[in-house]
């Protein structure tokens, strides 16, 4: 029987990102089996790794949470033999990530058009703010402030309050992904026509995409959407709610559902009354209906409405604090915790990975790297440098 292998097993990817956006990508890659070969600063490394507290023995829980299975390799870019070293691993590698500004690896002569001559089959991954085109190519992206322009802050937050970004970076989580996504496909790609590509992602790009329906309301109506909080601009009831001990989600999704939601709450006429008979009819009626249900759901705590609804058939569940959440059996059931040995810091918990694949599981193989880890194995075993070679660079602030 031959062995298990994993999905991504046998490709390499040079990693020249950092912060959250690329690493993010790359970790998911090294997740599914590629080997990633992380390039950092010397003596600095990724920005991540001085953004705490908290640390776990000097390892900031930020760089932590996006660069597992990785190697972790230094190389001065500013360095003629150190641009000789990203030459020669871009020559043996199926994908280079970066998310340097427009143009900045180009100028050392490390773009795609410098690089793809050496290796015609090399998939290229650029992440910016604002793409490698457009009249905003050259500013530069931070999460907040893309969450701002690309329109999510303003259908976020209470309609009465100020436009809130969301509680994580998810446009830099949403760009990974779709970095990750495009660089198999590009992949699957050489796999029939033998050429790499250059990938050019943007996180204006991926937060307009990901206002999904909203955006498409938007094109379609002509209409701008407003903030709503926790509620949903077009079902009802479709928000929170405040119990006796807390508040609760609700998600009634169909009519059906309603009519299952009235049955147990013992409000015939709310069922039968045509304000509230259909999901238009209701979200026409939410300022009039949405106060009802709140007075009833304030007289139980949440536990009772959970149980009661939810053995109805109708989606709903507790608001969470993230050590609820890290606690939660379905969470932990689903191998959302992975521990790992670390060098220096004994173990370390990390958020799990969401891919569960039958046949080519992921894994946790590498702990995420110390700063230059592994730069001499990587300049030995990948490129055949001698160790007085490398005494050398090191020597010359190469690495």
């Amino acid at each position: 029987m031959p062995r298990m292998q994993h999905p991504l097993e046998g490709f390499r990817i040079l990693d020249l990102s950092r912060v959250l956006a690329g690493p993010y990508c790359t970790m998911m890659l090294g997740d599914l089996g590629a080997e990633v070969i992380k390039v950092e600063r010397p003596g600095v490394g990724d920005d991540t790794r001085a953004w705490g507290p908290p640390f776990a023995d000097g390892e900031s829980a930020y760089y932590l949470c996006a660069n597992r299975n990785k190697k972790s390799i230094t190389v001065n870019l500013k360095s003629p033999a150190g641009q000789e070293i990203i030459r020669q691993l871009a020559r043996t590698s199926d994908v280079l990530v970066e998310n340097y500004k427009v143009g900045e690896l180009a100028a050392l002569g490390l773009g795609y058009e410098d690089l793809k001559p050496l290796n015609p089959g090399l998939v290229y991954c650029s992440i910016t703010g604002y793409g490698q085109t457009g009249p905003d190519k050259d500013l530069p992206g931070y999460d907040f402030v893309i969450q701002g322009r690309g329109g999510m802050m303003s259908i976020t937050g209470e309609p009465d309050g100020e436009p809130m970004k969301v509680g994580v970076a998810v446009v830099d989580i949403t760009a990974g992904l779709y970095a990750a996504n495009a660089i198999q496909a590009a992949l699957l790609a050489r796999s029939k026509t033998g050429r790499g590509q250059a990938i050019d992602i943007a996180l204006l790009d991926a937060q307009v995409a990901w206002l999904a329906n909203v955006g498409s309301n938007y094109l379609v109506s002509g209409d701008a959407p407003s903030r709503f909080g926790n509620a949903h601009p077009t079902i009802v009831p479709y928000q929170s709610f405040r119990a006796r001990d807390g508040f609760f989600c609700l998600a009634v999704g169909n009519d059906g559902q309603w009519q299952k939601l009235c049955a147990l709450l013992k409000q015939a006429d709310l069922a039968q009354d045509l304000r509230f008979a259909t999901n238009p009819a209701r979200v026409q009626h939410r300022t009039t209906l949405v106060p009802l249900l709140q007075a009833i759901f304030q007289a139980q705590e949440i536990d009772f409405w959970l149980e009661e609804i939810a053995g109805a058939g109708i989606p709903c569940g507790p608001v969470q604090t993230i050590d609820q959440v890290f606690t939660d059996p379905q969470v932990l059931a689903r191998d959302m915790i992975w521990m790992m040995p670390h060098p220096t810091a004994g173990e370390v918990s990390l958020v799990g990975s969401p891919f569960k694949l039958s046949e080519t599981p992921v894994a946790a193989r590498l702990h995420p790297p110390l700063l230059g880890e592994h730069t001499a194995e990587v300049l030995t075993d990948v490129l055949g440098y001698t160790a007085d070679h490398i005494t050398r660079l090191r020597t010359e602030n190469a690495i």
